[in-house]
């Protein structure tokens, strides 16, 4: 099952994820990490840095691939996910903005994007622990209810919801959020060898919910992480507020052997 971990605050959540990806670089310098982008992994990347630094890791060899882009915003504006990508993780982390991936947004030829975007991922070895927020609707990257479960990188039309949710992005203005994005899809997700979910707030305690203790559907495509060998949803108490089997969790976690991590 999915391992879920009820932390006390984004920070302590954020340093969680941050142990293990500093691990991880440890053993493996030129690990390919899949990034995400919105509010959710903000603290995760800003423990994550204090911990390169603190640890004096070398990460001039960590690899990186973002989860989605919009489709047809200049990579130069600031909130297309090149920018933000540059801004929250390359700049903090102090990684090669070389061996760092954005999906190609180009309206010119995203026709064929995906399946190079998937082909580069397939090169690069895989992904090896790939970061996910969760959008109110259950979505992971752009992949909105009713995507395939199966489904490669492509170009997804947003749905109204998820352009209002990112309209603080974009000066609260909904208009200026395009409608559609180049996502990885949940069959590329489910590719990577560790999946870390974070989510924080009521407004995720539904989805959450649906995730980790509802049905597999397509319709809440998080799901599919009851399907994945390695997931690990960290999320506060208010995200977690639905979730019925709250104690195990707490009590699974409180007595697992130290060296499993997560």
């Amino acid at each position: 099952m999915t391992e879920v971990i009820i932390a006390e605050s984004e920070r302590e959540a954020g340093a969680i994820y941050a142990k293990c990806v500093a691990d991880l670089i440890e053993r493996k310098p030129d690990c390919v990490l899949g990034l995400a982008t919105g509010s959710s992994p903000l603290a995760a990347y800003q423990e994550l840095a204090r911990t390169i630094t603190e640890r004096g890791l070398d990460v001039s060899r960590v690899r990186g691939f973002s989860l989605d882009e919009y489709a047809g915003l200049d990579p130069k504006h600031p909130e297309s996910y090149h920018s933000v990508i540059e801004r929250t993780v390359i700049e903090p982390l102090g990684l090669d903005p070389e061996l760092v991936h954005v999906p190609n947004g180009d309206l010119a030829t995203i026709e064929h994007a995906g399946k190079a975007y998937d082909a580069a991922i397939e090169a690069a070895g895989g992904i090896d622990v790939q970061i996910l927020g969760i959008g109110t609707d259950g979505h992971i990257g752009f992949n909105e209810p009713g995507s395939s479960l199966a489904s490669g990188t492509r170009i997804k039309t947003l749905t109204e919801q998820t352009r209002i949710d990112n309209a603080r992005f974009f000066d609260g203005d909904v208009d200026q959020v395009p409608t559609h994005c180049i996502t990885q899809g949940i069959g590329t997700i489910m590719k990577a060898r560790h999946l870390v979910l974070l989510a924080f707030g009521d407004g995720k305690a539904e989805a959450i919910a649906e995730t980790v203790e509802g049905g597999v559907s397509s319709f809440c495509p998080a799901s599919a992480l009851q399907l994945h060998p390695h997931a690990t949803v960290i999320v506060d108490e208010q995200a977690a507020a639905r979730l019925r089997n709250k104690d195990y969790y707490r009590y699974a976690y409180a007595h697992k052997p130290a060296w499993q991590g997560i």
